[in-house]
């Protein structure tokens, strides 16, 4: 797809969006300026969750991204 007729889809896309979120976030990635941008307030259990990721982390109970992408794949049945 070329610049032009990416920009002409974004455009199309944000004048059709009744989304608040969706613009407020596509207005922050474009570079604005940071005093009009409110920080992102996670959910009690997005902290929970990056709690327990790191608490993963600390006691090395990880695996890799190629293990990652397997188990993704086995997931969604591919």
């Amino acid at each position: 797809m070329s610049e032009t007729e990416l920009k002409k889809r974004l455009i199309a896309r944000i004048q059709r969006s009744r989304n608040n979120a969706l613009l407020r976030e596509a207005y922050r990635l474009m570079g604005t300026d940071a005093d009009d941008v409110e920080p992102y307030k996670l959910t009690p259990e997005q902290k929970a969750s990056i709690k327990r990721g790191k608490e993963d982390m600390q006691k090395a109970r990880t695996i890799s991204a190629k293990q990652a992408d397997k188990q993704v794949d086995e997931w969604l049945g591919k």
